[in-house]
């Protein structure tokens, strides 16, 4: 079969080898994967790749051998799944408790869309807790973890501020019922609880704009800089704010993966997807994300996809 590989060239970040199918443990099912949707987190992976990288974290696909324990969907079975690794390729072994099973009406690209940024939006909010009247800030929001964590605390009932590069890169978030400003320090505080993806200089300002006793959520840092606090500074700021770290990342992933579809399936949520390409272009889409020129997320489909 056909497998994405590392190239460690910045240009050109994968190129296609021809490699042996995956074995699946007694746990896994074997995918035929139809589309494949990078993050950009992986872009950062790919410059500067560990020997056993396989990249790829979202697919979705069908079974085509179900696992020997007789867990999991069977044969057949179109599916959204979240492997640890190894996702860019022709099949991908599965554990059965990072599937989901998908209905006739959601297509392999806007599923494949779902599970990182997904699963991150998902959990990142029941951190928060309840959303219902409370102000939200959101840094870094035009990714597909944006997209996702607004249309889910604006139909929680929250008022949000997203945080957006540029304007163009807004427009789908104000649709989805979200004040849209383009730097931290113009977002008009104070805010109950703030979600904070870009670290750097952001993290300090964006703590800033918290109320006293509030909630910053720090999940990312997309600048690529380290955040600094001043402990000075935050004495003339909001007093007893807790700033929690968090990272999404924890199998099983099959309960939050039903979630999603039963979202999308209800037309509660709409995966945004700002490019659909055969795979064959996936190197240049990986140089595209990694610079932020495409909104919300990009999705690769190998052929065959619904």
């Amino acid at each position: 079969m056909q497998r994405l590989i590392p190239t460690g060239e910045a240009a050109r970040p994968v190129a296609f080898a021809e490699v042996s199918q995956p074995v699946p443990e007694p746990g896994e099912a074997l995918i035929k994967v139809e589309a494949f949707a990078p993050n950009r987190g992986e872009t950062f992976l790919l410059e500067h790749p560990r020997p056993e990288l396989l990249p790829g974290k979202d697919i979705a696909g069908l079974v085509v051998q179900a696992a020997a324990d007789g867990s999991g969907p069977g044969i057949g079975t179109r599916v959204v799944g979240h492997p640890a690794q190894g996702g860019w390729a022709e099949y991908a072994a599965v554990p059965t408790h990072s599937l989901a099973v998908l209905p006739d009406g959601i297509d392999s690209a806007r599923a494949a869309a779902l599970p990182l940024a997904g699963i991150t939006a998902l959990r990142l909010l029941r951190t928060a807790g309840s959303l219902a009247g409370r102000r939200v800030l959101l840094t870094g929001a035009s990714g597909g973890v944006g997209h996702y964590v607004t249309e889910l605390a604006v139909g929680a009932g929250a008022e949000l501020t997203a945080v957006t590069a540029t304007p163009v890169r807004g427009e789908r978030l104000a649709e989805l019922g979200a004040k849209v400003v383009h730097e931290v320090a113009a977002a008009g505080g104070p805010f109950d609880v703030v979600l904070e993806s870009t670290g750097g200089s952001d993290l300090a300002v964006a703590l800033s704009k918290t109320r006293p006793g509030g909630l910053l959520v720090w999940f990312g840092q997309a600048s690529r800089t380290p955040a600094s606090l001043d402990f000075f500074q935050l004495l003339g700021g909001p007093e007893r704010v807790t700033i929690q770290h968090f990272h999404y990342a924890g199998a099983p992933y099959g309960s939050d993966l039903s979630t999603l579809v039963r979202l999308v399936e209800q037309g509660r949520l709409h995966p945004e997807i700002g490019r659909t390409a055969d795979w064959a272009r996936t190197a240049e889409t990986l140089v595209d994300l990694r610079e932020r020129r495409i909104r919300g997320k990009a999705v690769l489909l190998t052929g065959g996809a619904r």
